[in-house]
């Protein structure tokens, strides 16, 4: 099929405009529909059907995927810091050239809006810029020996093969988070990337062979979600793979973690969150609801950082609904690639129905409905009977307040653009109420008092704190949690370590 043909075909489909280079991209990605491949799909419009055909990989894809790593491991590990560094600063700049295109192929299988989508490019683009910078800055030690005739080194060396499983909520960024310090640190990479969304991976593997990194150095197997298990194993199983890095939920961590038993591989873990946003009575309530809503609506609630739990002093409550509702009001619900789109639908229909019954419970165990909700006008539009998105998983923006720790959404992650307020009265009882979850990744709170600043922030058990701030990801700080969310850490100049061991040489009988 051509390209012009297939741009018509989409976009008629779609109802979208999609750039030519788009069109061509997504043609070229697609394997076409055999019995070796399964569907994409458009989470806003599914019903439309496939748009592209990914291959299912399998156990033993995956393992001639490993052979191919481990046989190009030798040279690149051995290419100077610096030559590693140019072939990164090289996929940097093709992938900014190609910003639009990764923008439009991420909205079509995630689903985000056009606008959160080229930020994420941008966003994940910037790890490997980082890392490129990073890769010569890999430095041994030289220790004091306890003799005159001895010298004691620490070399640090690149782990070897790297296996990483990533998710379908940021299928750009997740992965140039972890391919780009494993090439800096000289290992070779495969990824996984989820069955939702293996395009995006697929394109920034595309533009590495462009780039000029060597085939084998970083491959993707993409798989549907019945492969998924059996192309994880041969992962996990492999010897010859000494990392498995995963983002992903708290229970596949917990599997992994136990099928990487046997071959003692090291493991890298960024799991679930259950966010906690404290506002103080002495906060700022317009730079509280801004950053309120932003943690909580960008990508439809759905990232592992979202807030997860309200926790609002009782005097400001009212005060601060008055300042959210008008923000979340605001957002335009709608296919991603639509002008003026802030929102898209939720991956797909397991996450509205997770939605609507955390909301359900919460509402039968006394919480009370302030906007959003199932009736939200925005949805009876959009999902009209005979609509295109018919179907299709959107929610809107939801407030519920009364919150109690025995409803579900207290436990578990919604994942889905629902604000749940609690309240509280004193700074010992707000702590207590953050701290109550076996996850420990982000925690927000608002606050003007700098003593409680730097009280509360080291007294939270979380991995990362936002202080009257509701987006604190960048690639200069090291990402990661504590407790249940997770092992290691992403970003920042830690970010490479995960990739390296230390090796101590002792040199002996050199004289005094």
């Amino acid at each position: 099929m051509g390209v012009g043909v297939l741009s018509a075909l989409l976009c008629s489909l779609l109802m979208v405009s999609l750039k030519p280079s788009t069109v061509g991209l997504l043609q070229w990605l697609s394997v076409g529909l055999r019995p070796s491949s399964y569907a994409v799909l458009d989470p806003a419009r599914p019903a439309v059907g496939a748009i592209a055909h990914a291959n299912d990989g399998t156990y033993a894809d995956a393992k001639i995927a490993i052979a191919r790593a481990q046989a190009a491991l030798g040279e690149w590990r051995a290419r100077p810091a610096g030559s590693r560094a140019d072939a990164l600063y090289k996929w940097h700049e093709l992938i900014k050239q190609s910003t639009e295109e990764l923008a439009q192929i991420l909205t079509l299988e995630s689903g985000k809006a056009l606008s959160e989508a080229r930020k994420e490019v941008s966003y994940g683009n910037s790890f490997v810029r980082w890392f490129a910078e990073e890769a010569r800055r890999v430095n041994g030690e030289i220790l004091q020996a306890p003799s005159s005739d001895r010298r004691l080194l620490v070399l640090k060396q690149p782990i070897g093969v790297v296996a990483a499983i990533t998710p379908w909520n940021f299928p750009n960024a997740m992965i140039l988070r972890k391919v780009a310090p494993a090439l800096a640190a000289g290992c070779t990479i495969l990824v996984k990337p989820a069955e939702s969304t293996p395009l995006s991976a697929l394109a920034l593997e595309l533009l590495a062979i462009e780039a000029g990194i060597p085939p084998g150095v970083f491959s993707v197997i993409s798989c549907s979600r019945a492969n998924s298990p059996e192309v994880g194993a041969a992962m996990c199983d492999d010897p010859r793979v000494r990392l498995v890095s995963f983002t992903g939920s708290t229970a596949v961590g917990r599997k992994l973690l136990v099928q990487c038993a046997p071959t003692i591989k090291k493991v890298a873990l960024e799991l679930g969150g259950n966010a906690p946003f404290v506002v103080f009575e002495d906060a700022d309530l317009d730079v509280a609801a801004r950053a309120l809503a932003a943690s909580k609506i960008r990508n439809a609630g759905q990232a592992c950082v979202a807030t997860n739990r309200v926790l609002v002093h009782a005097s400001v409550k009212n005060e601060l609904l008055r300042r959210l509702l008008p923000l979340l009001e605001a957002e335009k619900l709608g296919h991603g690639l639509e002008e003026g789109t802030t929102m898209g639908p939720l991956i797909n229909g397991a996450g509205a129905e997770k939605f609507y019954a955390h909301l359900e419970d919460a509402l039968a165990n006394g919480a009370t409905l302030r906007a959003g909700g199932p009736g939200d006008p925005r949805l009876q539009i959009l999902l009209e009977a005979g609509s295109d998105m018919e179907g299709a998983p959107f929610c809107a923006p939801t407030v519920i307040d009364g919150v109690t720790p025995k409803m579900a959404l207290w436990r578990e992650e919604t994942f889905g653009p629902l604000i749940a307020i609690a309240t509280f009265s004193t700074e010992a009882e707000a702590l207590a109420m953050a701290n109550d979850s076996y996850c420990g990744l982000a925690g927000y709170f608002c606050t003007s008092d700098m003593r409680r600043v730097w009280r509360f922030a080291e007294a939270l058990e979380v991995g990362m704190v936002g202080v009257n701030e509701g987006i604190i990801s960048t690639e200069v700080a090291p990402f990661g949690g504590v407790k249940e969310s997770g092992l290691g850490r992403e970003g920042h100049r830690m970010g490479i370590e995960e990739y390296l061991e230390p090796k101590y040489v002792c040199l002996g009988d050199i004289g005094a």
